[in-house]
């Protein structure tokens, strides 16, 4: 194949079938992955998913984490981590419970390998690309099947170059990076791409800076992101006495790429993200001053001790301002930044440490009051993300949020802060006991998972039928984000239940009658159409936005543009997908129209859309032909049934 980029070299390794070359660029791509990941909060669906096909144990290195609902006002929350942990010893996987950490995290510093591959049921499984590891996020469904030994497919990317000059800056850091990247690249119009980071620059950024990097990568709608295995790969490995998991990774010699991003670190500054859906990156002076409610410190994008202990040496000997939280990343961070010395300064200076989970990112436990200003270290800020509907949250970095702490207002770390934003640094905590390992598969066999009251399930769905006949129950501008289709915080609870999470959550805030409509409109034998502008299903990999939309009757969505894993997670469940071949008949398309659509010939990829029985609206296949067996069958799990009868 001649000179490979790191990016072709991960994909020729961990293809499915042993090939030889990879295809060219929009081709269809087997991915075999070695190891899978689970959290918490979408992990229960997918495990019950898996229980479903009928396999004694996992076929990959998976590991289940509890990060994500942690609160356990109940006993919900409490049930599904049992049976998570239940499932783990029963088909052979690696679980960390609750104050583990974040599932990135610990992924990060136990399980990631350069060379290999993970896909995980969370959309910053992107993560590890910081590794030199093919990391991915995808529905749990698709994870599941991963987990069975079933290869994935993606489309082959095209590789971008983000070529990285010089050092960055004090007080300038990898959050800073990326913000300038997505500035760069945008947060539309990448579905198939991904990012490979090169160039002298590389070498500045330690391996948890370029972890920061590829995870808030997710955000530009990327394949994946990743760097080069080198010598700061090796060190760290070698840090976490995983060393022999170490292997080379460069771009070869003569290397091309579809295009080329440059990124001269030295001239970046701190940066913020503002308010919602980055979709404006500024230099935080362009905003200095701006009054602040609350600041969280934390994430998986950032809660790394490196980060942390500059937050540390910022906040020393001083107090904050505002209502301050802290969530170190992992157990073993947190550990470390007290033997450091740093939780002590932390609670001196008025700090709330939280549990190491992901907390506030996701609206769990830290929300902002009414109307609030949060600065966040978070990787998204979709409005409600919070928990506070009404809310603000503005994204920045560790020592931008600490400093602005001290100030309570918007301040650029550079100028307020004292020192060069250096750190004491420590031996990094190994604790392998804090994982459940995998049991021999003798012993394995004898346990029975235990189900709580909440937990149902997975809903036995239907053929898709040879025509549609229904009406538009919503219509949506662009960029609807799953938060806004299935939000999170107070919600997080019924994911275990999914037809419950339907009714109570599903577009509750774009409509709030949207649940009980549908329900209505279902019952009476309709099938139920959305209708959307550009970019929907952006952020995060959670199914049930999904699975929920199709327990209300929904059927068809037909929008301007879709992202990469709503668009498989609506196959998965037996939901068509259609873009408007004639962009601007978007707007011919009004809620409540009543819609009318032949399913019988879709090989061709195209179909006409009857609107209130007169106007032909033709429209295009958003997924691939080759999705529609499974779409006919009612969804993944229904056609493998059918497959394996």
């Amino acid at each position: 194949m001649g000179a490979l980029n790191v990016a072709e070299k991960i994909l020729l390794a961990n293809a499915a079938g042993g090939l030889t070359e990879l295809p060219e660029a929009g081709q269809s791509l087997e991915i075999q992955f070695t190891h899978t990941l689970y959290q918490d909060a979408t992990g229960t669906a997918a495990a019950l998913a898996f229980e479903k096909m009928g396999k004694d144990r996992v076929e990959t290195t998976s590991v289940i984490v509890v990060d994500h609902k942690t609160l356990q006002v109940g006993f919900i929350d409490g049930d599904d981590h049992r049976y998570l942990e239940d499932f783990s010893k029963r088909y052979g996987c690696w679980f960390s419970r609750s104050g583990n950490g974040i599932c990135h995290s610990v992924f990060l510093e136990d399980f990631a390998e350069p060379g290999r591959s993970v896909i995980g049921s969370d959309s910053h499984t992107t993560n590890a690309g910081g590794m030199g590891m093919l990391a991915m996020g995808a529905g749990g469904t698709d994870v599941s099947f991963a987990m069975a030994g079933k290869s994935y497919k993606i489309t082959m990317p095209e590789v971008v170059q983000v070529n990285l000059t010089g050092d960055l800056p004090a007080g300038v850091l990898a959050n800073d990076v990326i913000l300038n990247v997505l500035k760069t690249v945008g947060i539309k119009g990448n579905k198939d791409i991904c990012l490979e980071y090169t160039g002298p620059g590389v070498a500045s950024l330690a391996l948890t800076d370029r972890a920061t990097v590829t995870n808030m990568g997710t955000e530009a709608g990327v394949v994946f992101s990743i760097f080069p295995s080198d010598e700061v790969t090796k060190a760290y490995l070698e840090s976490r006495g995983r060393g022999d998991a170490w292997q080379d990774m460069v771009a070869d010699e003569g290397a091309s790429y579809a295009r080329t991003v440059e990124i001269d670190l030295r001239s970046l500054v701190p940066t913020i993200a503002l308010y919602p859906r980055l979709k404006s990156m500024e230099p935080v002076t362009d905003r200095v001053g701006m009054k602040i409610d609350a600041v969280f410190i934390g994430s998986c994008t950032n809660a790394t001790y490196a980060n942390l202990a500059r937050v540390g040496e910022v906040l020393r000997g001083k107090r904050v301002k505002v209502d301050t939280a802290i969530a170190p990343g992992s157990q073993a961070i947190a550990r470390q930044l007290s033997a450091a010395g740093y939780m002590e300064i932390f609670y001196a200076a008025g700090v709330r440490v939280m549990e190491n989970a992901c907390s506030a990112c996701i609206g769990q436990g830290f929300s902002p009051p009414t109307d609030g200003v949060m600065l966040s270290t978070a990787n998204r800020n979709f409005a409600g993300r919070s928990g506070t509907e009404s809310a603000h949250v503005h994204l920045v970095s560790p020592v931008t949020a600490a400093a602005s702490a001290l100030a309570g207002e918007l301040v650029d770390p550079t100028q307020a802060a004292d020192g060069d934003f250096s750190f004491r640094d420590v031996p990094a905590v190994v604790d392998r006991a804090a994982y459940i390992a995998p049991l021999p598969l003798d012993e394995a066999k004898k346990v029975d998972p235990r189900y709580g009251p909440n937990i149902k399930s997975l809903p036995t769905l239907d053929s898709l039928p040879g025509k549609l006949e229904g009406e538009v129950l919503l219509k949506l501008g662009p960029e609807v984000t799953t938060d806004l289709i299935q939000p999170a915080g107070k919600y997080l609870a019924l994911r275990s239940n999914a037809d419950e999470y339907a009714k109570q959550a599903t577009f509750v805030q774009a409509d709030d009658t949207f649940s009980a409509r549908a329900v209505v409109h279902r019952d009476a034998g309709g099938h139920g159409f959305l209708v959307a502008g550009d970019g929907y299903g952006m952020g995060s990999s959670r199914e049930h936005a999904g699975l929920c939309p199709r327990i209300l009757g929904v059927r068809a969505i037909v929008a301007q543009g879709f992202e990469r894993i709503h668009l498989a997670n609506l196959a998965n469940f037996g939901i068509l997908a259609f873009t408007f071949a004639v962009p601007g008949d978007y707007e011919k398309v009004g809620q409540g129209a009543k819609l009318s659509l032949d399913t019988s010939g879709l090989e061709s990829g195209e179909a006409k859309m009857i609107v209130d029985g007169g106007t032909e609206i033709p429209v295009k296949l958003a997924q691939g032909v080759d999705d529609l067996p499974m779409i006919r069958a009612g969804g993944a799990l229904s056609y493998f049934a059918s497959q394996a009868a």
